[in-house]
């Protein structure tokens, strides 16, 4: 459970299109990449509800899960799952705090593979993602959306994540959809909806 948490949290926003993806130019992936991180500097704060549906090869339907995600500047995340189970993960002064439907524990987030998740999940809320030396990223595009692929280059990710696919609307900064393929085949996708940028919340989000 945990690991799907870790894996779907890169973070943001609304549908899934099956349109024909082509590869951007190197002219149209710098124009994207620089105005995404242009444009998302200057979020301090993200909300958004989320549904997930999770694929695995070893079961006939898929696994459909949804809850809330909020994110605070600069490092600080919050992941509950309320349907049909509760579950809560929280990012916060490098410590990873868990609530299992009331099964409280912590880890800490010192550790590398954690310390490398969380910077993605953070840097997809303010562009830095991109520029992670960690993953090689391609870029593509279809009618609908823009697209970033990031492939892990360390092998000690390479044993979770074999690819995650973020999407952006056109003319949006902020991910609409997160799609992953875990390094056992199994399938992620995450689409985020009633995003609110910069809007308060409460300490109360970020506390088990």
């Amino acid at each position: 459970m945990f690991k799907n948490i870790i894996l779907g949290a890169f973070l943001l926003i609304s549908s899934f299109f099956f349109a024909q993806n082509t590869a951007m130019s190197a002219t149209e992936a710098k124009a994207f990449v620089s105005k995404v991180s242009s444009e998302t500097k200057e979020i301090k704060t993200l909300q958004a509800d989320f549904i997930q549906t999770k694929k695995m090869d070893f079961l006939d339907k898929s696994i459909i899960t949804s809850g809330k995600m909020s994110l605070k500047s600069p490092n600080t995340l919050s992941w509950k799952y309320t349907k049909p189970y509760q579950y809560s993960i929280i990012f916060k002064e490098n410590k990873i705090f868990i609530n299992d439907q009331g099964k409280k524990s912590s880890v800490d987030a010192k550790s590398k593979t954690f310390e490398k998740i969380n910077k993605l999940i953070v840097g997809s809320s303010n562009g830095k993602m991109f520029s992670d030396p960690e993953f090689a990223v391609a870029y593509f595009k279809n009618g609908t959306s823009n697209i970033a692929k990031f492939t892990p280059k360390s092998a000690q990710l390479l044993k979770y994540i074999k690819q995650i696919e973020l999407h952006f609307p056109k003319n949006q900064t902020t991910v609409s959809q997160v799609n992953m393929t875990e390094a056992s085949g199994d399938t992620t996708n995450i689409v985020f909806k009633n995003t609110k940028i910069n809007a308060p919340i409460p300490a109360s989000e970020f506390s088990l």
